[in-house]
């Protein structure tokens, strides 16, 4: 019998009750026959010591009820504890987030509560990849931040914050993606950036970035998080003009086929740039660090509860 854990972050949608939220899964995690203890964050810094507080404490498995953020944090976690602790926990997730992009990814939905407990209780492991950028702060000192989705760089990453608030009043993923993209109508043009990946190194004028160890907002639509590599895009500048353009191939999940966007397949990339741009970390913001920075990947680092035969629903 493993012990479980379940660190629940509500979430609040228009109209739906956060304890009717709970109450629904509850009555599938013991129609499943699941024995758990349950805690409540109330904010997304307290997932860290909750997370910490149940890998020191003996638990075997873990479960966020939250977003891609939360989920963040408890990866997050796991990396900064003993190899041999991360071996023996399985991370699971029920998706209650704002986008919920790599519970998705796995073919766990928000609606779908039952697919998700299903899973939790036969408890299918899949070792996922960890991506990992490494940074110096603002006084010098070497740091590193561990992602499971994707890193944002640029106009997406300032416009991430927005796209939470726009989230509360449309209900649609989709015409949040739509907004938030029409944002950059009256946000910074372009981003000037060195790189180098896969030993080339490019200078150019950029409006956003995106490394994706999963789907990347739709960004790295090809990206999987347990391939060994990332996948990264940049999207040369995009006048006004050619904005509606790239909507369109956004929306068609076709980012790769429009014209201003340069894609890569790495297990590192290197960025320079003297100003400090947007960074955004699985959905959350994150203080742009000094100088540049360095984003990799780490393979087969973490025990993730995946569905049956790992496949992504179509």
């Amino acid at each position: 019998m493993f012990k479980t854990g379940i660190i629940y972050c509500p979430y609040h949608r228009p109209f739906i009750s956060v304890q009717k939220r709970w109450r629904k899964i509850k009555e599938c995690l013991d129609s499943y026959g699941i024995q758990y203890d349950m805690v409540q964050s109330e904010e997304r810094q307290s997932v860290e010591r909750l997370v910490m507080m149940m890998l020191n404490n003996g638990y075997d498995t873990i479960i966020i009820i939250g977003g891609d953020s939360a989920l963040s944090e408890a990866a997050n976690c796991f990396m900064k504890v003993e190899k041999q602790t991360r071996e023996r926990v399985a991370l699971g997730i029920i998706p209650n987030g704002t986008m919920n992009d790599f519970a998705r990814f796995w073919g766990f939905y928000y609606e779908k509560i039952e697919d998700c407990v299903a899973a939790i209780a036969q408890r299918r492991i899949r070792k996922i990849d960890v991506g990992c950028i490494r940074y110096h702060n603002s006084k010098g000192e070497r740091r590193q931040r561990y992602f499971l989705n994707c890193i944002n760089v640029g106009q997406l990453a300032d416009i991430q914050n927005m796209r939470a608030y726009i989230r509360k009043w449309l209900w649609s993923r989709r015409l949040t993606y739509v907004a938030s993209l029409l944002l950059i109508l009256f946000r910074k043009q372009y981003y000037k950036v060195k790189y180098k990946v896969n030993e080339n190194i490019e200078k150019v004028k950029m409006t956003t970035l995106c490394v994706g160890n999963a789907c990347g907002y739709g960004l790295t639509p090809n990206a999987t998080p347990y391939s060994g590599l990332l996948d990264m895009i940049i999207v040369k500048h995009t006048f006004k003009s050619q904005l509606l353009s790239a909507v369109y191939f956004f929306i068609r999940k076709k980012i790769l086929n429009y014209k201003n966007v340069i894609p890569y397949r790495t297990y590192k990339a290197e960025l320079y740039t003297n100003s400090k741009l947007p960074i955004n970390i699985d959905g959350s913001p994150m203080i742009p660090p000094s100088g540049g920075y360095t984003i990799e990947v780490i393979p087969e680092e973490i025990n993730f509860i995946a569905e049956q035969y790992n496949v992504r629903k179509k």
